[in-house]
């Protein structure tokens, strides 16, 4: 084994599950020799352009660096791998809104509707921007601002965190990406919601009690354990007090989403993915 985790159990080690194994086992008196092995393999994982790798066999940089800064403000290494990987993710930008897109756009109109003055995060490079690795990238730059010059980092939160209020819902959520198409409002999703209010933490442009309350009304509803999850994640870093589940639900085969599970929990690690 190479010291990290997969999305199920011995199965090839990824970016995500990996950051998410770390950020549940952090100060975990138990882990220690785990953490570190995966905070290795992580560090290994880097490439030359500041951001890291998704596997092994990938030699192109991931969204899921967000989540590498991100740990490296948890664990307070603002070394020269953080440095590297904060530029890399202030340089990363969605692809929309060039200069023939808006041209088509002022004469045909799109079918899809958004304000394409905004950029946030891709997958991958060279796409456009979708609401998941935007929140991710917004959460990894505001616990970096506290360490790192604020100029660069102010101006790219500030554009995305207007991404993600153009791409909320009507009802005040957030789904993957586009709020409306075809001159019809789409629906938001519980999991992209509790992800989305993740990485709009700290923002004052917008009053977010609907989206809050969304959310809140998502957590009491859904079956889904990631969704619950990451609902929890957001509306707890936001003050909101949950009700202790019931009854312990039994352990998920997919790593990510237990990880996720005990970050949740009412005294997991979910500080670990608050601004301050």
């Amino acid at each position: 084994m190479d010291g990290g985790w997969g999305y199920l159990p011995a199965r090839q080690s990824w970016l995500e599950p990996t950051c998410y194994a770390l950020l549940a086992l952090y100060q975990d008196p138990a882990s220690v020799s785990a953490w570190e092995r995966g905070w290795s393999l992580l560090r290994s994982w880097q490439l030359p352009d500041g951001g890291w790798r998704p596997a092994a066999p990938v030699s192109a940089s991931s969204w899921a660096s967000a989540l590498c800064v991100t740990l490296h403000c948890v664990q307070e290494s603002y070394d020269s791998s953080f440095e590297r990987g904060l530029q890399w993710l202030i340089g990363s930008k969605g692809s929309e809104g060039g200069f023939f897109e808006r041209a088509v756009n002022t004469v045909w109109k799109l079918p899809v509707e958004y304000d394409r003055r905004w950029k946030g995060w891709p997958w991958s490079p060279d796409a456009a921007s979708w609401v998941e690795p935007t929140a991710h990238s917004l959460l990894a730059l505001k616990k970096a601002s506290r360490k790192a010059p604020a100029g660069a980092i102010a101006r790219r939160i500030d554009e995305g965190e207007r991404m993600l209020l153009d791409r909320r819902t009507n009802d005040g959520g957030w789904n993957h990406g586009n709020r409306r198409v075809y001159h019809v409002d789409l629906p938001s999703y519980p999991e992209t919601t509790g992800i989305a209010l993740t990485g709009l933490q700290g923002c004052t442009r917008d009053n977010l009690e609907r989206s809050l309350d969304l959310a809140r009304k998502y957590w009491m509803e859904t079956s889904s354990p990631l969704a619950k999850a990451w609902l929890a994640i957001g509306l707890r870093n936001f003050g909101r007090h949950l009700p202790a589940p019931a009854s312990p639900t039994p352990p998920d085969r997919d790593v990510m989403v237990t990880a996720l599970e005990a970050l949740a929990s009412p005294n997991g690690g979910h500080q670990w993915l608050k601004i301050a």
